[in-house]
């Protein structure tokens, strides 16, 4: 069992920082590989580019919680919280695209 996680490529949780502008300030984020390229995916199903989904994310999560001390972590889960829902929704369907940027309502 433990060779599927062993077995994984370095590159995957080598970590990567970005620096993108959310309002005008500019936000340094460090996330593993693999947290980036899901991030991308979830932004190519809404029709965003990654920088877009993470300041709708900010946003929708401020509004909802008035903070946001950790963004990185706060991706983090957001990108369990969508493989999650690609996990439990049939495959090919309609319901599995276009609809990843409220993952606060997943589960």
């Amino acid at each position: 069992m433990c060779d599927l996680y062993v077995s994984a490529d370095p590159i995957f949780y080598e970590s990567r920082t970005r620096s993108l502008r959310i309002h005008g300030v500019v936000t340094t984020i460090r996330l593993e590989n693999m947290f980036w390229d899901i991030l991308t995916e979830i932004a190519a199903a809404d029709g965003m580019t990654v920088n877009q989904l993470i300041t709708k994310l900010s946003d929708e999560i401020l509004e909802l919680r008035g903070e946001l001390p950790n963004m990185a972590s706060f991706l983090r889960v957001s990108c369990l919280r969508y493989l999650d829902r690609q996990r439990r929704v049939p495959s090919g369907s309609s319901s599995a695209v276009g609809q990843t940027v409220a993952l606060r309502r997943v589960g």
